[in-house]
């Protein structure tokens, strides 16, 4: 949620920062509320200190047996009138709440304007496979390899879902294990959250109201009118993890990492490109976590773009790493980079991973501070987040980056010690 003074203070300069978004944002209604809101808060804390005051004097004023019923038909005047004034305010913030709960995040000065045309390659890893015979696509190569079973994952749940199967099963937890394995020895803190949230985590992480559509809601309420939800990803968890805390300053940074299946709904449209495991309702991921103060927030955002990109380099994989444009860029967050492997039968790069920082754009919607040890103040602490990783393209990209000309897919080695094996030969 954007801080409503900077709105106040400069609307101008908010509104030229969301046009980088391509969003176009009117500030009048809100700040007409906004203005009437403080209006009517000093009116009331005026009625308030005049009720004290009179009130006090009241005791006084019998004891000495003197007729006070002038300053009690006053006082009751005075309630009507705070009464009413409470119920405009109680008309208007709900107005004002839901106006900020709509508006994304403000880019970071650096983002550039757009959408992905403008995303910016930064880096890249390695080179590009070169295949001396016919490569195979991901979908023949797991099949032929009984990996990975289709014709039964639509079976049981529909488009959109898989199963894994023996060696593609263990290939699958090997790839979880050697992330899980990394996060540790880096000092970050194993989350396993639910994976059926309440509405006010999808509120928090900046997905609810606006994108509630776009998650499997469940039936059961929580006696508000929303429904539980399906976590869409484990950053939904975990930003709510110190939901209305606060943190001491000697506690930070908080690193943490979740493994969870994610759900998500949106994935129902698909390319005949985005056949098999590119694109689906259901995939693992584990997924980094940073609560961190503002001024090392850059700092936390680098070393997650790190850890990120040392995963897939020690898979050997050839990515690219892009730095994203504004309109391209989660609506919760200001900056984002993408980890984007090469997938050889697509010809082209797709995310495995997406390191964003949120700043305090979720921490105001959580409520969530730490103590600041020099001012003895409490201050929203900025989150970070990113895939450390998602597997559903990992396993595609090593199949056929790393696939031989009888077949088989050599592993990579960090995986040999969790899979017990070093290559997958079709099977007979």
């Amino acid at each position: 949620m954007l801080d409503i003074n900077k709105i106040r203070e400069n609307p101008e300069k908010i509104q030229k920062a969301l046009l980088k978004r391509g969003d176009k944002i009117d500030f009048t209604e809100l700040l007409a509320w906004d203005k009437e809101r403080r209006q009517l808060l000093q009116e009331v804390e005026t009625l308030k200190a005049q009720k004290n005051q009179v009130s006090s004097q009241i005791p006084a004023l019998k004891k000495q047996n003197q007729d006070v019923t002038h300053l009690l038909a006053k006082m009751k005047i005075v309630s009507e009138k705070t009464k009413t004034l409470d119920e405009k305010l109680c008309e208007l913030e709900p107005k004002i709440q839901h106006f900020l709960a709509m508006l994304p995040n403000i880019p970071a000065d650096d983002v550039v304007a757009g959408n992905k045309e403008n995303n910016q390659v930064l880096s890249t890893f390695g080179q590009k496979p070169k295949f001396n015979f016919t490569p195979k696509d991901h979908l023949q190569l797991v099949t032929d390899l009984g990996l990975i079973d289709y014709e039964r994952g639509v079976k049981m749940g529909g488009n959109g879902f898989w199963l894994y199967k023996g060696l593609g099963a263990q290939l699958e937890w090997a790839l979880l294990n050697y992330f899980i394995e990394t996060h540790l020895k880096d000092g970050y803190e194993f989350i396993l959250p639910p994976h059926i949230l309440n509405y006010q985590c999808g509120y928090t992480a900046g997905q609810f109201p606006k994108f509630e559509d776009d998650v499997y809601l469940m039936q059961q309420e929580d006696g508000q009118g929303h429904h539980a939800f399906m976590l869409p990803t484990a950053e939904t968890a975990l930003i709510n993890y110190h939901r209305d805390e606060i943190i001491p300053e000697t506690e930070l940074p908080k690193k943490y990492f979740a493994y969870t299946p994610c759900y998500r709904k949106e994935a129902g449209s698909y390319r005949a490109a985005e056949r098999g495991m590119i694109r689906g309702h259901q995939f693992n991921k584990i997924e980094m976590f940073q609560f961190t103060k503002p001024e090392h927030s850059n700092q936390a955002h680098q070393e997650l773009i790190k850890k990120a990109c040392g995963l897939v380099e020690g898979l050997g994989l050839h990515y690219q790493l892009s730095k994203l444009a504004a309109a391209d860029v989660s609506e919760a967050m200001t900056t984002t980079y993408d980890i984007e492997i090469w997938i050889p039968s697509m010809n082209d790069y797709k995310e495995a991973s997406s390191v964003s920082n949120s700043c305090d754009y979720q921490s105001r919607r959580g409520n969530i501070r730490f103590k600041n040890q020099t001012t003895g103040k409490n201050e929203f602490i900025h989150s970070l987040n990113g895939s450390g990783l998602a597997t559903s393209r990992l396993l595609p990209a090593i199949v056929e980056q790393f696939q031989q000309p009888d077949g088989s897919v050599l592993i990579p080695k960090v995986l040999h010690k969790f899979t017990g094996f070093d290559r997958i030969n079709p099977t007979k």
